[in-house]
């Protein structure tokens, strides 16, 4: 079948690669990927958002499927607009409704949907610029660290952490009456804080059956040893090593059960992947967040280490038959290292000459963002590659990514030395 995957990033470069190894896929499309997914299929040049010319490309190729790797354009109603298309509503679609998506595209919306099902999470409560002088009194009631949390997409960097009342209060209103995150930040959820240790764990639904996938924990900030400012993500491994069998079974029936029942419960359409940004807390798992995707560079991490073919999970995914399909896992560990533009995550430069990914032996090298110009590969983003090893172990795999890194270059290329340093 023809398959196109949605997005330009590292993770959209896992999702080809990977669909391309399964002898489902005849023709791979990308839209509007980069110069990795350019070696691997066909890119268009078409915006995840423009659902029109999207459209357009799945008639014009004969896409039986499409996998939708960002968030946007799931928030946008992708799925619904698909299903509601006499001409697209047989195209096999990999993500929630909007509905669904709205897990992600609002933190007060899922944070009233674990409150629903009993899923263990911070207490908060959201506010609007109508009720600043609220939460600026609600500020005082907590103890230090302050969470607030922007209610709408900010691409990963809408939640602030921050250890200081008065600084607290001061951002507050920043983001609700100066929009510091744009209509993102037009309301805001303040959490309390949880001490404890994160991970990442991925689930693939079909709205009634569920898998569990490998999990991961990234590294989000720009300094070593997790200091600076918060990024789209510098680095993961997968799986998680405190993450052993009995705290995975309290996630499934704390955490995954509730989550897919309260979906059913609730009539929404999701055949897709949750990701569930999970905190362990002494030995309980709390939720931070929902993602209604796979996170990135987490996807770099996860897809290397799944052996079942991917297209076949898909489609059973599609057809509501993924209690059909086993998981195989690759039992060895899985560390990817992200190299970042000087200067992210405020402002770099691009079309930066990269050299060296023909020279990379031993791990893939994903693109995250690059361009092809000529005949030259050159950045094209804050974070420019994804260097992933397997490994029997992460410590292995993550010094088997560092060893390839030293064969790669641009111009003022940075990435952290201390990504697994907790663990």
């Amino acid at each position: 079948m023809n398959i196109l995957v949605l997005g330009s990033g590292g993770r959209e470069h896992a999702f080809a690669y990977k669909i391309k190894q399964s002898n489902r896929c005849s023709n791979l499309f990308v839209a509007p990927g980069n110069a990795g997914t350019h070696a691997l299929a066909t890119n268009l040049p078409i915006s995840v958002t423009n659902f029109p010319e999207i459209k357009k490309a799945v008639l014009e190729h004969h896409i039986a499927m499409v996998v939708v790797g960002p968030e946007d354009p799931l928030v946008a109603g992708i799925y619904d607009f698909f299903k509601e298309d006499e001409a697209l509503k047989n195209v096999m679609l990999i993500g929630p409704s909007s509905q669904g998506a709205q897990l992600e595209g609002s933190k007060e919306r899922a944070k009233e949907f674990m409150a629903a099902h009993g899923i263990p999470t911070a207490a908060y409560h959201s506010f609007s610029e109508e009720t600043l002088n609220k939460g600026i009194e609600f500020l005082k009631t907590l103890k230090p660290p302050y969470v607030l949390k922007a209610d709408g997409l900010a691409a990963g960097k809408g939640v602030l952490i921050l250890n200081d009342l008065k600084e607290a209060q001061t951002e507050l209103e920043q983001m609700l009456k100066h929009a510091k995150f744009g209509a993102a930040s037009s309301k805001v959820v303040i959490e309390e804080f949880l001490d404890g240790i994160e991970l990442s764990v991925f689930v693939l639904t079909d709205g009634e059956h569920y898998k569990i996938l490998p999990t991961a924990k990234d590294y989000k900030r720009i300094g070593e040893g997790d200091t600076g400012l918060n990024t789209g993500g510098m680095g993961a491994v997968s799986p998680v090593p405190f993450a052993d069998d009995g705290f995975m079974k309290k996630i499934e029936e704390q955490v995954v059960k509730p989550t897919v029942r309260g979906l059913k419960e609730e009539g929404i359409d999701y055949r897709g992947f949750i990701f569930i940004g999970l905190i362990k807390v002494e030995e309980e798992p709390f939720v931070i967040e929902y993602n209604v995707r796979m996170g990135d560079p987490e996807t770099e991490v996860v897809l290397p280490r799944i052996q079942t073919d991917l297209v076949s999970l898909l489609e059973a995914v599609s057809r509501k038959e993924l209690e059909t399909i086993s998981l195989k896992i690759d039992p060895r560990a899985a560390a990817t290292v992200m190299l970042v533009s000087g200067g992210y995550p405020e402002a770099y430069q691009k079309e930066k000459v990269i050299s060296g990914t023909e020279q990379v032996a031993d791990a893939f090298v994903f693109h995250a963002g690059t361009l092809q110009k000529g005949g030259n590969i050159v950045s094209n983003g804050g974070r420019v590659l994804a260097v992933t090893s397997l490994d029997e172990d992460f410590k292995k795999a993550i010094k088997k990514s560092y060893q390839e890194i030293a064969k790669l270059s641009f111009d003022k290329m940075y990435y952290r030395t201390d990504i697994g340093f907790d663990l």
